[in-house]
């Protein structure tokens, strides 16, 4: 099974081979939110598919680590993951609780969804809107059945739980109420630092937001029946650096759009523009060398590449003057794959609102 190595061959497998599969897929849930019977929560759930497609779009590059016969169901498990993720974000934002105990209820939906054969829960318990007629349970179905047809899903486990338990405690601390959030975060940073890298407590938060690494070790899992040990040295690879630079430049195109919402971005965390594109430099090399210890260290170094190509060619980034500056000198980071990747994002998501809307 041949991994892709260069960044055409990538980007073609990815446009021409995934893109569409994962709008077929995410038609399907289309239909099935659309049916919804809670308004509110059929509102949430249109809105997440409609606007953080790119999302599964992005995760989807982890299904060809899979063989083929395998690649549907990878897809069916990230989109159907991740899609929980948007799904329970919007709620988390946009509702009106701000009660960590229905935070955490939601998001067990997610720790199911990694638990084939667990017990599904009311993860509405805590909020008036109940009744999404069956959609968000069928989402971590879906994630269950999947996962249970990889061979090497049951060694990957713990380490899968283990990203999203970061991730899951993340959603749960920033979207209580505000006067809460920087204790609440900088408190879980503090238990978990001495088994971190030196890093300030806003940069251990971002680590935590991204499913990148849950999503690479479905694609190994789905390919061979790897050990624990092997699991292990791919979360390790993963977790903080690579998921860290993810979500700071996610953080990064939504500066202005946080501050002007009064929300909590990490990157405005950063005393100054200097020091944030430094950190952020520092970032990429760690992940850069800490993929080259996994199999098809290429296929990792190029996805790190194509992070900063998805979210500089954003238009929030393309239509402020300032933050195109600086995100030139991101991509000046990643070298030529990186300027590529970037050339080719920015024709693609012109050329995308045409085909997709």
């Amino acid at each position: 099974m041949k991994v892709p190595t260069k960044p055409w061959t990538m980007m073609y497998k990815i446009y021409k081979e995934l893109v569409p599969q994962v709008h077929r897929l995410l038609g399907e849930w289309r239909i099935k939110a659309d049916r919804i019977p809670n308004p509110e929560l059929r509102k949430q759930a249109l809105i997440s598919i409609e606007t953080k497609a790119f999302h599964c779009e992005g995760g989807a590059v982890y299904a060809l680590l899979a063989p083929p016969e395998q690649r549907e169901d990878v897809l069916r498990f990230i989109i159907a993951y991740q899609t929980i993720c948007d799904y329970l974000d919007g709620l988390c934002d946009w509702s009106d609780s701000q009660d960590p105990e229905d935070f955490f209820m939601l998001h067990q939906s997610l720790k199911h969804a990694l638990l084939p054969g667990s017990e599904q829960d009311n993860y509405y318990k805590y909020r008036e809107d109940q009744d999404d007629g069956g959609y968000l349970k069928e989402l971590v179905d879906t994630c269950q059945q999947t996962l249970t047809a990889f061979p090497g899903f049951w060694n990957a486990q713990k380490d899968m739980e283990e990203l999203s338990a970061y991730y899951r405690g993340l959603q749960v601390h920033k979207h209580v109420k505000k006067e809460d959030r920087i204790p609440r975060l900088t408190s879980w940073f503090d238990e978990h630092r001495h088994r971190l890298p030196t890093m300030e407590w806003y940069e251990f938060n971002a680590c935590t937001g991204s499913t990148l690494g849950i999503f690479a070790l479905a694609g190994y899992a789905a390919r061979s029946p790897i050990a624990e040990i092997q699991s292990h040295s791919i979360k390790s690879a993963y977790f903080p650096y690579v998921q860290g630079v993810h979500i700071l430049l996610d953080y990064f195109i939504d500066q202005q759009e946080d501050i002007a919402d009064d929300e909590l971005n990490f990157c405005a965390q950063y005393p100054n523009e200097e020091k944030m594109a430094a950190r952020v430099r520092t970032f990429k090399q760690e992940a850069e060398k800490s993929v080259k210890k996994l199999p098809d260290a290429s296929f990792h170094s190029m996805i790190i590449k194509g992070l900063f190509a998805i979210y500089l060619a954003d238009e929030k980034v393309q239509t402020n003057p300032s933050m195109k500056k600086t995100a030139k000198r991101f991509i000046r980071f990643g070298g030529l794959p990186a300027v590529f990747f970037y050339a080719n994002t920015w024709i693609y998501r012109r050329k995308s609102k045409e085909v997709y809307g």
